[in-house]
């Protein structure tokens, strides 16, 4: 039984070939190194024989193989382009597009890509997508909106602290609608009632100024003032020439009866 078992194990181990190399029929052959295929198999008097991959091929390992792999294509429809070109040595390393982020992640690159997800109105972003990771979203609350592209919540115009009318309320999507300002400015306020005030205020002034010039002419033109004495010795011609066409003016031809009030 024991010897049974000998000869079972000593047929195994002669039978196994070494970690560099790979078995056709019954010979051990030696591996071709990464970026090489198999041209011709080892023979009991030769040694195996590679050739470089061509081409859009490629093999990354030692092997045994008498063809090379196909590169990986870099499929934009699946939202991916080339991180790295391929070798005869190494596969196509991909990575997202742009505004993409990947989906089913590889050793070095990635399969398979998919579109930032976009934020709705009344949603903020949260966190900006990645090659890695999706965009993260947040609703708004409160009196702030956000039409999906803001990075936070905006909050709503107050149009009542603008002197404005407000037209459409906020919402968690839009921003309040101000209309037309609810009254003038204070300044044009002031400019309509005290205007006419000031006006009637200097008009008040002239008019009295001119009445009580006036009065005093048409009395000196009626005699009804005494002439001061030093003024008297001056004759007929003593009073000034303004005054007696200020009497002129203010006063009729006529000597009409004076009546005081």
């Amino acid at each position: 039984m024991n010897l049974v078992i000998l000869k079972l194990l000593y047929i195994k181990s002669s039978s196994a070939c070494g970690p560099a190399e790979y078995r056709i029929d019954d010979e051990c052959c030696p591996m071709c190194s990464p970026g090489q295929r198999v041209y011709k198999h080892c023979t009991e008097y030769t040694s195996t024989s590679c050739v470089p991959c061509i081409g859009p091929t490629y093999l990354d390992e030692p092997n045994g193989l008498p063809v090379c792999k196909p590169c990986t294509h870099c499929d934009p429809g699946f939202g991916l382009m080339v991180k790295h070109p391929c070798r005869p040595s190494s596969d196509t390393v991909c990575e997202p597009l742009e505004g993409f982020y990947c989906t089913e992640p590889t050793k070095d690159g990635c399969k398979a890509a998919q579109r930032h997800s976009r934020c709705e109105p009344g949603q903020y972003i949260r966190q900006k997508g990645s090659p890695s990771t999706d965009t993260v979203c947040t609703n708004c609350t409160g009196d702030t909106y956000s039409d999906g592209s803001f990075t936070s919540c905006q909050p709503h115009t107050q149009c009542d602290t603008l002197k404005r009318l407000q037209i459409k309320p906020g919402t968690h999507w839009s921003d309040s609608e101000c209309g037309p300002q609810t009254s003038p400015p204070i300044g044009l306020i002031l400019l309509v009632l005290l205007g006419p005030l000031a006006l009637a205020v200097v008009i008040i002034r002239v008019w009295t100024s001119l009445e009580t010039c006036c009065i005093q002419a048409c009395f000196k033109s009626s005699n009804i003032i005494p002439v001061p004495k030093k003024s008297r010795i001056k004759g007929p011609n003593y009073y000034r020439s303004s005054d007696r066409h200020l009497s002129a003016l203010c006063c009729p031809t006529s000597r009409p009866s004076l009546t005081l009030f």
